[in-house]
């Protein structure tokens, strides 16, 4: 059975987040135990403005997820790069405003490498009404790199460490002045 893409509300995600914990945990490397506690963030994620949500399944099953919402003041991961980028790189500022931030975007591991990320990140782009848009990623060699730059993100900012995770992240942002990179059925998406 083929994977589908089906794009959820934040009413269609709430119920189904133990799987999202799941699929987040697998991809990451995270033990489920600490997973699960942020069970709790990833639902008041989805009270957020500009909300948007996809999910991968085969059949039933989740095998990838993507979210993101607008990038604002008092949100938790919006202050640690602003107070990053107000100590490393001022100019790094201009980034958070009018932004989306895709806050996960997750393939279990046995699913990753046949395009679903890109599917997931390319139905995100294609709905997000933002100037620009952040995500962080584990630095290194990875799919999820390799993604993000084949996509156009670049360096917002280099080897930061956000509390709870001792890896360090890039801190990556993509412009778009009115278009989109990637849409839904690109055959290189």
């Amino acid at each position: 059975m083929p994977v589908r893409l089906e794009r959820w509300t934040a009413e269609e995600m709430r119920p189904r987040l133990d799987e999202v914990i799941g699929v987040y945990a697998d991809a990451m490397g995270y033990p489920r135990g600490l997973a699960t506690a942020r069970r709790a963030t990833f639902a008041e994620h989805t009270e957020r403005s500009d909300y948007l949500a996809v999910a991968a399944l085969e059949g039933p099953a989740l095998v990838g997820i993507g979210y993101g919402y607008r990038s604002a003041p008092g949100q938790w991961w919006h202050e640690q790069v602003r107070r990053a980028a107000e100590r490393i790189d001022t100019a790094a500022m201009i980034w958070l405003s009018d932004a989306f931030e895709i806050a996960e975007l997750h393939v279990v591991p046995t699913w990753q490498g046949q395009g679903i990320g890109r599917s997931l990140l390319a139905d995100l782009l294609s709905r997000s009404t933002h100037e620009r848009v952040l995500l962080s990623t584990p630095e290194g060699p990875t799919r999820a790199w390799s993604l993000y730059r084949s996509v156009g993100f670049v360096d917002v900012l280099r080897h930061h460490h956000f509390p709870g995770d001792g890896r360090p992240f890039a801190i990556l942002g993509l412009e778009r002045p009115g278009h989109n990179h990637l849409r839904p059925g690109d055959p290189h998406a």
